[in-house]
């Protein structure tokens, strides 16, 4: 196998995860959510918190999921910071949502915002990544090029 067992084991970890957060956030989380006593108001703002936040998480869990098989990248030099910094705006984004959802508290505010804002560099990490990989080991995509 090509790229990094760790990456993959981690993604592999966080998609369980998701499904898990997911399939919780839409059956038992409304009927908790209003036995604690929250109105129907709330009980879908925090139904959506959780589908954002569980929707992020996934999609960044195949980002790492890619990265982890890509012959090229794998979790060493410059990805090692893409993958880390994914990782992080995961926990903060999602993370923080989750708390809210869960346990109605987040912390500090910043949190989330802090997370997408490490999502957003992780995704110009990438771009960086990309454009400057060893131009022999990876073709363009584009004919002879």
């Amino acid at each position: 196998m090509v790229g990094s067992r760790w990456l993959i084991l981690v993604a592999a970890l966080s998609g369980c995860l998701c499904v898990g957060i997911g399939a919780m956030g839409s059956h038992s989380l409304p009927k908790s959510l209003e036995k604690q006593g929250f109105s129907d108001l709330d009980v879908v703002k925090k139904i959506n918190q959780c589908e954002i936040a569980v929707k992020y998480q996934m999609f960044h869990t195949l980002v790492l999921l890619a990265i982890g098989f890509a012959p090229t990248a794998g979790f060493r030099g410059g990805w090692r910071a893409t993958c880390l910094l994914f990782l992080g705006g995961m926990l903060l984004f999602s993370g923080g949502l989750y708390s809210m959802v869960f346990w109605d508290r987040m912390g500090h505010w910043s949190i989330v915002p802090l997370g997408g804002s490490l999502l957003m560099i992780a995704w110009l990490s990438l771009a960086f990544n990309a454009f400057f990989l060893d131009k022999s080991s990876v073709g363009t995509g584009f004919p002879n090029g």
